[in-house]
């Protein structure tokens, strides 16, 4: 395999927290970035509004690819973002469920 084809991930994911309420974001390591949500160990909007359960997420290849969506779906109004989490999942339930020993 050569130097330019990794196998990387790139993710655009989105957290929600009790009421609803959520977090669209992006990153290349998607455990420590959920991780880093539930214990709040990030200081801003998450913290302050506890979303800590992952409900959305989309893998992509490139980069690019992932910012773009990411910054589509933040444009998106609640609505929109909310019918997407439905589609794929249905009862919001927490997709990191079972991803760490003590949560």
């Amino acid at each position: 395999m050569g130097e330019n084809q990794s196998h990387a991930s790139f993710y655009v994911y989105i957290m929600s927290n009790n009421s609803g309420l959520t977090y669209v974001g992006a990153t290349n390591d998607i455990a420590r970035r959920v991780e880093e949500h539930k214990t709040g160990s990030l200081p801003g909007f998450s913290r302050k509004y506890e979303t800590h359960k992952l409900v959305h997420i989309e893998e992509f290849q490139y980069v690019e690819d992932a910012i773009m969506r990411e910054k589509q779906i933040k444009n998106w109004r609640r609505e929109k973002k909310r019918t997407l989490i439905t589609n794929s999942n249905p009862k919001w339930t927490d997709l990191s469920e079972g991803w760490f020993e003590d949560s």
